[in-house]
């Protein structure tokens, strides 16, 4: 096959990366819908999914789905506990129907320990999770843990057949590491924190491997500006502006999975995180979390809240109106003609608040075929399944081989490195210049894109050397202490 066709199929559903109107706060699923700025703790803010290419790895598949946005590492007392009360789930479709065959299933639990001090003649109960320096070997100072169950469901995310995902010892239970509180409590972070990456029993599958822990926000981005009409030069060099997250952290959820556990029988898997919450919340009047009794009651179905595959498409993409309805849709239903968001795609709005506020030339061909490819469908002879329901979601042909770090191209596909972005999303693929050259017509001819060939960037620079080469990728998150 040659590389022109990937080309000309990959401006498809790159460009859907920073499509339509710019009208929220925050970038790459970060705050991109109003219903979720309530809750962050189960917004989904990226997703990432390639082959491993860890040494000795490469017949796994690494999926990282990233939750709570914007944490500062002093962040203290509380930091970034996940919910104990939501569902986090990662989501595998391998037929190709956008309907989910496999899902990983995480559930968290916040134990804590009242401790008291003797003040005077009071017992009074401590302000901080831990009293001392602590490992992981020895946490008898710390007095708040988050631990995990983990399950693999078939079928249906809700009625399929569901077992549990253990260590090798058979342990159910898995710890998280605590968030990074600084220097004098967690003396080596890194160490502490790597005795956190589990081996994990799969059934019906081998032995993989999860992680779920803060870390460095990897996403790169120029973003106050991009958010006030785009305030750079679109136009400068790819490294000339300041990546704005670079003083904030993440919580990684992070599994590596054998390829052919996920298969069905093809080369194509597309993936999807999302997050749900029950129907209904009643709040304690004097909430006491004792006995990891929580602040509040929950019951009823399990209602999704947040949803996300292919970067920046609730941001950029899915317009105000229908951001909290993205949310909580499902994949099998995007190109409904009443209920889908295919208009969104075929039609975006960036190209022409380029035109304006900076006079370039938006493509003229209208609708947007060039977008639906990659975006709805995959791309044919790359990562297009047979007999596609189209939809939005990330696709990765498990065959294609992977690089090391230093020899991936950030531009994934566009530059003819073709186990990049949309074939897949790597730590180190640069998405929003991605985005920002399709979107602006590179595939498209220079009648129906004048301006299609320039390139065009947010200059928050971003590549694989950024990141390490081993699961899970991301790098440390920061301290909260010494500051940063």
């Amino acid at each position: 096959m040659k590389f022109n066709k990937y080309i000309t199929a990959t401006a498809l559903g790159v460009a859907l990366a920073a499509t339509a109107g710019m009208s929220n706060v925050s970038a790459s699923s970060h705050r991109e819908a109003p219903f979720i700025t309530e809750m962050p703790k189960v917004d989904g803010t990226d997703f990432y999914m390639f082959r491993s290419y860890e040494t000795g790895r490469n017949d796994y598949i690494t999926l990282i789905a990233n939750y709570y946005p914007l944490q500062d590492a002093y962040g203290g007392p509380n930091y970034f506990a996940l919910d104990p009360q939501a569902l986090y789930e990662i989501h595998v479709d391998n037929d190709g129907d956008s309907v989910e065959d496999i899902t990983f299933q995480f559930r968290f639990q916040t134990t804590q320990q009242d401790v008291k001090l003797a003040i005077g003649s009071k017992q009074v109960s401590i302000p901080l999770i831990n009293t001392g320096a602590f490992t992981a070997a020895d946490t008898s100072s710390l007095h708040r843990q988050e631990d995990y169950t983990l399950k693999i469901i078939h079928g249906d995310r809700r009625t399929g057949a569901s077992a549990d995902i253990t260590d090798l010892s058979g342990n159910k239970t898995f710890l998280k590491p605590v968030d990074n509180i600084g220097n004098k409590s967690i003396a080596n972070y890194d160490a502490y924190a790597n005795s956190y990456i589990h081996d994990i029993a799969i059934p019906g599958c081998t032995a993989g491997r999860v992680f779920v822990g803060q870390r460095l926000e990897p996403f790169k981005v120029n973003l106050g500006e991009i958010f006030d009409l785009v305030n750079t030069n679109p136009l400068g060099a790819p490294n000339a502006e300041v990546n704005e997250l670079a003083d904030k952290n993440i919580t990684s959820i992070a599994l590596e999975i054998p390829r052919s556990c996920l298969t069905g029988g093809g080369n194509i898997i597309g993936a999807w995180t999302t997050s749900s919450l029950r129907q209904a919340r009643v709040l304690n009047r004097a909430p006491k979390f004792k006995n990891n009794k929580p602040a509040s009651v929950e019951g009823g179905a399990w209602t999704q809240v947040s949803r996300l595959g292919s970067p920046l498409v609730n941001e950029v993409v899915i317009g105000l109106v229908d951001k909290d309805r993205f949310n909580a849709s499902e994949p099998k239903n995007d190109a409904d003609a009443v209920d889908g968001f295919a208009d969104y795609v075929t039609n975006p709005t960036l190209p022409a608040l380029l035109e304006i506020l900076f006079g370039v030339k938006a493509p003229t061909l209208f609708p947007r075929a060039d977008l639906v490819q990659a975006f709805l469908t995959g791309v044919p002879g790359l990562n297009q399944p047979t007999g596609v329901t189209a939809s939005e979601m990330l696709r990765l042909n498990v065959t294609t081989a992977e690089l090391d770090a230093a020899s991936q191209n950030p531009l994934g596909v566009i530059a003819g490195d073709t186990a990049g972005f949309p074939n897949g999303r790597r730590p180190g693929d640069d998405v929003v210049d991605i985005a920002l050259r399709v979107v602006m017509g590179v595939l498209l001819s220079a009648t129906d894109a004048p301006d299609g060939q320039l390139a065009y960037t947010d200059g928050a620079e971003v590549n694989a050397t950024m990141f390490d080469s081993t699961f899970p990728y991301f790098k440390t998150p920061l301290a909260g202490s010494p500051g940063n």
